[in-house]
């Protein structure tokens, strides 16, 4: 059956400012050293798909503006605007100025517009405020907009934050926080409704920096074209196509003694890792003891050394898309390729920043390869190569990488200059299907048109978890059509419900 795809935009029905319930106790926050960089990004866009509710439309509405304004109390930054001093140094003001509301219509959509394989319809990129809004309008725009689009049979929330004020990490917290709001003011029961932690808004680690990014007086613009063809699709990967994919990328022969082959299989599994040896399993026992969780052991068998590395169910996803991609491309072989990975920085810095700190804390990882290696070489050689970047990257790799923007401070490249570039971004750990406002987890998750270009990459989980993931994958018309019919890649993608 063919699903008619809408041809109008939402109507815009109202808008209006909701300020937080409580006044903000929270000083100026100085922009850090990767927040700074994300002055030239668009803003964040968002938003959970929904069924329609037991609420009236007015009703709704009044319960999610009180929501967001207790959630707002609670994240003063998001109500703020963008100050620069004399000095040039940028700072969130927390000065209740309060966020954007709109309230839209969009009765030619249904839920299954959204759900449906392949492209999104055009108009739903007008279900998010702000559309390609750069960053440093925070100075005279508010950080953050919420827009709430009635559907025929359902709606949708969409969020767009300030990129220089957020990450992935902290706007999905404040998403989470939303929801919770909401559903506690909806609840008609006793029970407690469990709510998100404080953000820390502390700014006395290595991220904040003396220098002084200089900014042109109209201030800075995206680092890509917004006017390049483009297509998008959701590719879904089931968890036991991943676990297939991920003991791919971690078979390896280890040794091949006449006739004795022993192959290393690493299952994905939270409590416990197997091992699969061919040959009846006669040297089992002895794999047994090398391989550990997450780590590097060495042993020996039969007079020879054997080095393991683990490689994780997302770096499998990744080599697989990296190849792909690059071969959908048809780059020449000496072209270099370049697979960036967005990693979280909380945990990496010593000592460690609380795992609900506020703001960007959040560095791009570029991995290097030329076409030909990754396409001639195997899935285990590209999932090594993104492996090694995430291992080195510790907390004296953070610093290194702020001293280097401290030397020549810039905005973030985003883009893809030299057309042989794939930008991984967003995560599939976001706690993005655990926003409940009263009526139950959404059905899925979306994005506008923010920051996207040939080869973004957004990563998110899927609805039914278990290690499930949905890639968000943006690419130029014709690469699309080939990793569409790419056999290696197609055969781990999940047929769609």
């Amino acid at each position: 059956m063919t699903i008619p795809t809408p041809s109008s935009s939402p109507i815009l029905l109202s808008k209006c400012i909701v300020f937080p319930d409580q006044p903000s106790s929270v000083a100026d926050l100085k922009l850090s050293v990767s927040d700074l960089p994300m002055l030239s990004c668009h803003y964040i866009q968002k938003g959970c798909l929904f069924t329609s509710t037991n609420l009236d439309p007015i009703s709704l509405l009044d319960l999610l503006k009180s929501g967001l304004s207790r959630a707002l109390s609670r994240f003063p930054p998001l109500a703020g605007r963008l100050v620069t001093d004399d000095d040039g140094y940028v700072y969130i003001k927390c000065n209740d100025a309060g966020v954007e509301f709109i309230h839209a219509n969009a009765c030619e959509f249904f839920v299954r517009n959204l759900l449906v394989p392949g492209d999104l319809p055009e108009g739903f990129k007008e279900f998010f405020a702000f559309d390609r809004m750069v960053s440093f309008a925070g100075h005279f725009s508010p950080i953050m907009a919420v827009q709430i689009t009635f559907l025929a049979d359902g709606i949708f929330i969409g969020c767009s934050v300030n990129h220089a004020v957020t990450d992935g990490t902290s706007f999905w917290n404040f998403f989470n926080t939303f929801a919770e709001e909401c559903k506690a003011a909806k609840s008609t029961t006793t029970k407690t409704i469990t709510i998100t932690p404080t953000p820390d808004f502390r700014r006395d680690s290595v991220l904040v920096s003396p220098a002084v990014l200089r900014l042109p007086p109209s201030g800075p613009k995206v680092t890509f074209s917004n006017d390049v063809p483009l297509r998008e699709r959701i590719f879904s990967f089931s968890r036991e196509s991943i676990l297939k994919l991920k003991a791919k990328a971690n078979e390896k022969k280890l040794v091949d003694n006449g006739d004795l082959t022993v192959t290393a299989v690493e299952i994905m599994g939270k409590q416990s890792n197997d091992m699969y040896c061919q040959n009846n399993g006669k040297v089992g026992s002895i794999l047994g003891s090398w391989y550990k969780n997450d780590t590097v052991t060495k042993q020996h068998a039969d007079s020879k050394a054997i080095s393991m590395t683990t490689i994780s169910s997302f770096q499998s996803l990744c080599a697989l898309l990296w190849r792909s991609v690059t071969r959908a491309r048809k780059l020449p072989p000496n072209k270099t390729t370049t697979f960036r990975m967005a990693v979280n920085c909380r945990h990496r810095l010593e000592p460690k920043l609380d795992p609900y700190y506020f703001g960007n804390a959040i560095q791009s990882i570029p991995t290097y390869a030329s076409a030909g290696d990754v396409l001639s070489r195997d899935l285990r050689w590209c999932a090594e190569k993104l492996n090694e970047n995430v291992i080195a990257h510790d907390n004296g790799m953070v610093r290194r990488f702020v001293e280097d923007w401290e030397g020549n401070p810039g905005m973030f490249p985003l883009g893809n200059a030299d057309g042989a570039s794939v930008t991984m971004g967003s995560s599939p750990r976001f706690p993005m299907y655990e926003n409940d406002f009263g009526w139950g987890r959404p059905l899925a998750v979306r994005s506008g048109r923010a920051n996207k270009f040939d080869g973004k990459v957004s990563a998110f989980p899927s609805r039914e978890g278990g290690g499930s993931i949905d890639l968000e994958v943006v690419l130029a018309p014709e690469t699309m059509a080939g990793i569409e019919s790419d056999s290696e890649f197609m055969q781990y993608v999940s047929a769609p419900n």
